[in-house]
């Protein structure tokens, strides 16, 4: 019994690959419309957003001819009217991914490296800190505190601190970005009240 052949096969029976789409021609308003629908499921920095534009139109330059420095210009022009407009604000977004990052157990000093991966600059990292200082106490105490949690460290731990366990955990706190001194508050906590910052 023969069976015909699926539009998917091709001559020698095998699976054809799928065409991939060729990217439409790059102008303002289509980054502008990328720029939108990017901030529709993303929270970001006006230097990544640029940094998402630019590399959709370096895709779209492969099929087309394309002036990648009026390009430049064009994301520039729309990336500094969503930030006059507020649709990007550096300063909400440090602040919202300092908080998060925080309560997931990162340290301030991985914020720090993430935020300036985004294009954050330094002076708005560091006012994101001093505002997440007044909202949690000490965020490296804080973000030591839920980082222990996940990991089952210090008072979260399920067995008896032992001088290789300690040193075992030491060193997977400082990896993590943790000075020693949090470190070592963490390991050598009794309970998580030990961890508690007062109010």
């Amino acid at each position: 019994m023969t069976h015909g052949t699926s539009k998917q096969d091709d001559a020698s029976g095998g699976k054809k690959k799928p065409e991939r789409k060729v990217p439409r021609r790059i102008t303002k308003e289509r980054l502008r419309n990328i720029a939108l629908y990017h901030l529709q499921r993303f929270t970001t920095s006006a230097e990544n957003l640029r940094r998402v534009l630019y590399r959709r139109a370096l895709k779209a330059a492969r099929h087309h001819e394309t002036d990648m420095e009026e390009v430049r210009a064009w994301i520039d022009d729309v990336v500094d009217g969503l930030v006059r407009s507020a649709a990007i604000d550096d300063s909400g977004y440090a602040d919202g991914k300092t908080l998060t990052m925080l309560r997931r157990g990162q340290s301030p000093r991985k914020i720090r490296a993430y935020l300036m991966s985004k294009g954050v600059d330094g002076e708005t990292i560091n006012t994101a800190l001093a505002r997440a200082s007044d909202e949690v106490g000490d965020p490296d105490l804080e973000a030591a505190r839920a980082y222990a949690m996940r990991r089952r460290l210090g008072p979260f731990r399920t067995k008896d601190l032992s001088p290789e366990m300690k040193q075992k955990e030491l060193a997977v706190l400082g990896r993590a970005g943790f000075q020693y001194d949090i470190a070592r508050k963490v390991v050598e906590a009794e309970s998580e009240s030990d961890l508690m910052q007062p109010d």
